[in-house]
């Protein structure tokens, strides 16, 4: 029995005259994704992706694993392929479902009628195909309002498929459709969770590291890798550059207000940040800064850090508690990984009392004062880059 998996896309159908651009990056990274797995034939028709195995060997359980972490697809559903005859439809339909129909209680078919020169109706290929359907399995029984499975007929203008489990996809925008980004990516929990959820925006992204040898290990720097690997399940290959700190780091340590050093810091990563994105065509910064977490993300502190940036600086945690981060780095599978003890470079001589509510004038005058300019461009000169790919 042929199958091939169907895809429901997302909010792309909204748009306008533009929309065919957005599917057909979803079409490219779609086939990129699934590019180890087989031979298929990809293609889009009445807002449904088709994938069509052509070979018999595909393993589809492997492509719906790919399927589930690609933007831009809202649900999928493996099918089996039928004649636009209603005796055809009725036998598979029947064969199709019996297996996960064994493990189940009540049902109910659902047909969708695209084709109008088909001879029935949507009731009357439901009421048919739902009673041959009981007739194979007694111990069912119909449940039109709340079922265990939902049994679905789709007749459409070029084939007739049936489908029994839908499976919820990322949602979101194709990769790629935004424009880029650069995250500043550290070893913790919340940037990996801010550069998924601006991937699924649409974001191309690169990432930005900051190590400070031998205050930080090499076994940091493996887990921050890993770390971006999980996210280019979902956001595709992230070029990531690693920025040498320490010795702007023991400058500060000697030459800065110890109060002022947390602000300092991360000024000086939103300036290499910056420079790196310009040069690599990126056009936004991302930080996964929550209000009011720590001391550096108080609102005196982040107007203090924005001033620092050349560009736009997107924060999707913002207004976000860190139980509700959490969730969504479980969800991804990158909290196990964040939670590793390995020390990144912001913990590096921290301040006993941070200063939370940081006056710019009085922050650029030790910025200035320190003569960090010269530092900052050798940095970008030792910038290493590595392409991250799960």
């Amino acid at each position: 029995m042929k199958e091939i998996i169907l895809i429901k896309l997302g909010e792309m159908v909204l748009k306008g005259l533009n929309r065919r651009t957005f599917e057909d990056v979803l079409l490219k990274n779609i086939k990129y994704r699934i590019r180890n797995l087989g031979k298929f034939q990809v293609r889009i028709a009445q807002s449904t992706v088709y994938i069509e195995p052509l070979t018999d060997e595909t393993d589809l359980d492997d492509v719906c694993e790919k399927i589930a972490q690609v933007f831009g697809i809202v649900t999928f559903s493996r099918a089996c392929v039928c004649e636009k005859d209603i005796d055809d439809i009725i036998k598979k339909a029947v064969e199709y479902t019996e297996e996960p129909l064994s493990e189940v209680k009540t049902f109910k078919v659902e047909s969708k009628r695209s084709d109008k020169k088909f001879p029935l109706t949507s009731p009357e290929i439901s009421a048919q195909t739902g009673g041959a359907i009981l007739d194979r399995n007694p111990h069912l029984s119909v449940d039109v309002k709340n079922p265990d499975i939902t049994v679905t007929v789709e007749i459409r203008d070029f084939g007739a498929y049936v489908r029994c489990q839908t499976i919820r996809g990322q949602g979101g925008m194709p990769v790629g459709t935004s424009g880029k980004a650069t995250v500043l990516i550290s070893g913790g929990i919340d940037s990996p969770v801010a550069a998924y959820m601006m991937a699924k925006r649409g974001l191309k992204l690169n990432a930005v590291h900051f190590e400070s040898p031998p205050y930080t290990s090499e076994r940091a720097k493996l887990k921050v890798e890993k770390l971006l690997s999980i996210v280019s399940r979902y956001a595709g290959a992230i070029d990531m550059y690693t920025v040498p700190l320490t010795k702007i780091q023991e400058h500060m340590r000697d030459n800065c207000p110890e109060e002022l050093f947390t602000i300092l810091l991360r000024r000086v990563m939103m300036k290499i940040a910056s420079q790196i994105a310009k040069d690599t065509d990126s056009h936004a910064l991302i930080t996964g800064e929550s209000l009011g977490q720590v001391a550096s993300q108080t609102m005196y502190a982040l107007n203090c850090t924005n001033a620092a940036a050349e560009t736009i600086v997107f924060r999707p945690l913002i207004g976000m508690d860190k139980q509700e981060i959490i969730n969504i780095s479980r969800r991804i599978d990158a909290f196990e990984t964040s939670i590793l003890p390995y020390e990144d470079c912001c913990t590096v001589f921290t301040p006993k009392h941070p200063r939370t509510k940081p006056m710019l004038k009085f922050v650029e005058l030790a910025e200035r004062e320190a003569g960090l300019d010269d530092m900052i461009e050798e940095a970008i000169r030792n910038t290493v880059k590595k392409t991250i790919e799960s």
